[in-house]
């Protein structure tokens, strides 16, 4: 029976554990803590629920039940505070980032913190005159335009810098770090209280800037932060991964809900795209963190509309099956978008890995420049991605004819003005995604499909105003309007959404969500369901997963893979292991000197390899250290990590309580044990002594399993008892990584193309530009 003193060193080595920066996590181990933890507490509780001796109620028996009432509501109370502080972080985001957004173009005289929207509140949008309290900076345009894109640079700059100097790991969209930590990945400060603030900071400078990135990929990230701070108060999350990666995987579906007013959308998106494992437990308090959250949100009203996100919007006519034909086309553009977008910003990280890493302020300050420099000409570009999707969601009835957008007289130029947005959009969004700013790719791309979509949708009713009693238009009804631009809008956004991220049952429900138009639910499935097939026909992963593999994190991806080998051809063959009697410490510290390996198997002997445990590297230094504190540990001093050596060479036998019927579990464990010759060092309390095994002959489809859904660090093999090998989580990456190498299709896919040596071309060209600069003005100055 596990002792206090146990207890304590237990939780010791859990703190140093949850601290080593860049491991991972094995979770078998924290379900055999956390099983241990609740013994513990039910023995120590069971003490204490007995009545008085006559059945009375005492203060002891009350005080236990509050106890218990406490610990079990904890869960719940602990998830609503995590949903109530992300809706309100997601409002005051929101609100910040209209205001910026606006004040690129102009100011309110009526109060400087009130953006466009708030200061012309009781004005009509089509009242002769316009808004007289809103001042755009310049009525010269030119002068408007300098203003728009030094103000775009200035809040680029700003972010940026915050970043660089106070929390780099608020940069990027943080989904696929997120999705390395739910699987076990350590990353320190990555959730951290820097992190939350500087990202909640500079997110509204970001999209303020103009930037081709959107907040809904760091609303993720952000959240689980906020879930992460929250939760690391309470002793029963901070000393458990398991519950921790509960909070977590709430905290990210409340951040998808938040964003995009969808809390079911919200679960479904971490069940198909962060989590591995989702037991029904998880998905209610998920479910209960999303509607919080989304609770929250409504409550604050940001948008004072009444409506979650800005463009909510609300379809009342039905669809004709002739179009059809056009939702094919507009889920094919998703599918080559996604696979456009995913291949070359790989290639643009590379380069930006290669060339850039030392200068991301400046990076981020000339992109934010230059999208605001061409953009500002484009009707569709010159305003918030928000916003613009608000736009081209609308239904022209229903007061969506902004800038003439719905006008026939006007719809080849509007159509023009589409195309051009999007391909703007295209190439702006892969170069821009990934700079060290918070991006998300989430609104982008909804953004390019809107655009795209509205332009396939303008064009349809093109075509039924030139022929209107083609047989085409059959289904069409005179006195009704037959094509919805706004519709083939909002399809093009799902499908790019879900063309970029390889997402489907979630976009589907979170479009619902955003519409209301359950007439919708069909032609969205259909569009997305060839989005799906044309980013199979590429065999391309999600950008999240790509994002992953770039960097090499240690993540097993969710899709099936058919390798037909045994687990021997990729097994480590060359290991490190260590006797169970006979080490000595100084060669234990020699392992831990010379090797990275972060466990070493226990073997009988050098000769017969018989597999008895394995130890991990960080209770091997922990319990030298510890023992060094103790006492004097010469450098000869032998090490123990079996109790049967132990017991076999324990000078005395009233050390042992009981010798005869010894269960390992109940032999006395003193750190320093009196042998016949001298004291040595016991390992054995920390030694696993069932450590997960396979036969060299199995299926390496089988342990890739086990891996997912069990979460072991290291998987043992083993031959009629003997050691001959190892496998971890990085050697099937390894394997997968060569194996698609191989193949010639991914080989062609993995090139590095055109993109990759224009990149370099024009690195070459600005860097020779810029040296004859800087010679020209040394040259100026000395004369």
């Amino acid at each position: 029976m596990a002792t206090h003193d146990d207890h304590l060193e237990e939780e010791e080595l859990e703190k140093i554990r949850r601290y080593e920066d860049f491991t991972t996590i094995d979770w078998i181990q924290d379900s055999i803590l956390e099983h241990r933890r609740r013994l513990r507490n039910a023995q120590n509780n069971q003490s204490s629920h007995h009545l008085g001796s006559q059945g009375e109620i005492t203060l002891a028996w009350l005080l236990a039940q509050l106890r218990k009432a406490a610990s079990s509501g904890q869960s719940w109370f602990v998830v609503t505070l995590v949903g109530i502080c992300i809706g309100i972080n997601a409002a005051l985001i929101s609100i910040i980032t209209e205001w910026l957004s606006d004040l690129k173009m102009g100011y309110c005289s009526d109060g400087w913190w009130l953006n466009q929207q708030f200061c012309c509140w009781e004005i009509d949008a089509d009242d002769e005159g316009g808004c007289e309290v809103w001042h755009p900076w310049s009525t010269f345009t030119p002068i408007a335009w300098i203003i728009y894109v030094l103000l775009a640079a200035l809040f680029s700059f700003i972010a940026a810098y915050l970043v660089k100097q106070f929390a780099k790991y608020a940069a990027g969209s943080g989904i696929s770090e997120i999705k390395c930590i739910l699987a076990g990945f350590i990353m320190k400060g990555f959730l951290g209280v820097w992190t939350l603030v500087i990202k909640s900071l500079t997110l509204p400078f970001v999209i303020a800037s103009g930037l081709s990135v959107g907040k809904e990929g760091p609303s993720v990230h952000v959240a689980c932060c906020i879930g992460n701070v929250i939760a690391r108060m309470f002793s029963r999350f901070s000393r458990s991964q398991g519950k921790m990666r509960e909070i977590l995987t709430a905290a990210s579906a409340a951040g998808v809900a938040v964003a995009f007013g969808s809390p079911i959308g919200g679960v479904l998106f971490s069940i198909e795209e962060m989590t591995h494992t989702f037991s029904i437990k998880t998905m209610w308090r998920s479910f209960f963190c999303a509607l919080v959250a989304t609770v929250t949100l409504s409550v604050m009203n940001p948008y004072r509309t009444g409506k979650l996100v800005l463009f909510q919007v609300t379809y009342d006519r039905d669809w004709h099956f002739f179009e059809i034909v056009f939702f094919i086309i507009i889920g094919v553009f998703g599918g080559l978008y996604g696979a456009f977008v995913i291949k070359f910003n790989l290639q643009v990280a590379a380069f930006r890995r290669k060339h850039l890493s030392g200068h991301p302020i400046s990076e981020a300050m000339i992109l934010a420049a230059l999208t605001a420099f061409f953009g500002y000409f484009n009707r569709f570009l010159r305003i918030d991605m928000t916003e613009s999707l608000e736009i081209l969601f609308r239904e022209c009835e229903g007061g969506g004819d902004h800038e003439n957008l719905c006008q026939s007289w006007a719809q080849w130029r509007m159509a023009n003005s589409l195309l051009l947005a999007t391909l703007f959009r295209i190439g702006f969004v892969v170069i821009s995604y990934g700079c060290k700013v918070p991006a998300g790719i989430f609104v982008p791309s909804m953004a390019v499909g809107a655009t795209f979509g509205r332009m396939i949708g303008i064009i349809v009713k093109a075509i039924y105003r030139a022929y209107p009693t083609a047989g085409w238009f059959a289904a069409c009804k005179p006195d009704v309007p037959c094509i919805t631009p706004g519709t083939y809008a909002f399809l093009g956004a799902a499908a790019a959404l879900g063309g970029v991220m390889r997402i489907t049952v979630t976009v589907v429900v979170i479009m619902f969500e955003l519409t209301g138009a359950l007439t919708y639910i069909l032609p969205t499935m259909i569009v997305l369901l060839v989005t799906k097939s044309v980013g199979d026909f590429f065999g391309i992963s999600g950008i999240a997963d790509e994002t992953i593999r770039f960097n090499g994190y240690p993540f097993l991806d969710k899709e099936e893979h058919a390798f037909h080998i045994p687990v021997s051809q990729v097994m480590r063959k060359d290991l490190h292991t260590l006797n169970a009697s006979g080490t000595r410490v100084h060669e234990i510290e020699a392992k831990l000197r010379d090797t990275e390996v972060q466990g070493f198997p226990i073997v009988s002997g050098d000769t017969d390899r018989t597999l008895l445990g394995h130890i991990g590297r960080t209770e091997l230094r922990y319990v030298i250290e510890k023992a060094k504190r103790m006492g004097n540990v010469p450098p000869d001093t032998p090490c123990f990590f079996i109790a049967e050596s132990l017991i076999r060479s324990v000078a005395s036998p009233s050390l042992i309580p009981s010798i005869e019927g010894i269960d390992e579990d109940d032999t006395v464990n003193p750190l320093l044990a009196t042998t016949s010759s001298s004291e040595a060092v016991n390992f054995t309390p920390w030694v696993n002594k069932t450590p997960l095994t396979v036969a060299p002959g199995l299926p390496l489809e089988i342990v890739m399993k086990l891996f997912k859904q069990m979460g072991p660090r290291v998987i043992l093999v083993e031959q009629y008892g003997a050691l001959v090998g190892l496998i971890t989580v990085k050697d099937v990456l390894r394997f997968t990584a060569e194996s698609e190498h191989s193949s010639s299709a991914a080989s062609i896919w993995d090139d590095p193309g055109a993109l990759n040596s224009i990149l370099e071309e024009a690195w070459s060209w600005a860097s020779d530009v810029g040296n004859r600069f800087v010679g020209w003005g040394r040259g100026l100055i000395r004369r």
